[in-house]
């Protein structure tokens, strides 16, 4: 058991290292499991990586503001069917 994890620690590590690099969670995932990682240590070192970076992340402290800008209606494009409508009725 502590063999195990060991070693979803190291792949934890390993994940979050190459994230800071700019892979993405995806690729990661297919190349680990590829070089014969089992799906469920993968993932649970995913899932790991994912909790510590979530922790080491700076809090937000104000709220975002959202504003709302009211557009003006663009009037409906006229053909020239519209056109002739208005002429002969």
């Amino acid at each position: 058991m502590e063999q195990q994890k060991n070693l979803i620690e190291q792949l934890a590590e390993h994940i979050k290292k190459n994230i800071s690099k700019g892979y993405t969670l995806e690729a990661l995932k297919f190349s680990l499991i590829n070089q014969g990682y089992s799906r469920i240590s993968v993932e649970t070192a995913i899932y790991r990586a994912n909790q510590e970076l979530a922790a080491s992340a700076p809090e937000m402290k104000e709220k975002p503001q959202i504003i709302y800008k009211i557009e003006p209606e663009i009037p409906a494009k006229k053909y020239f069917w519209d056109w002739l409508r208005e002429i002969f009725g």
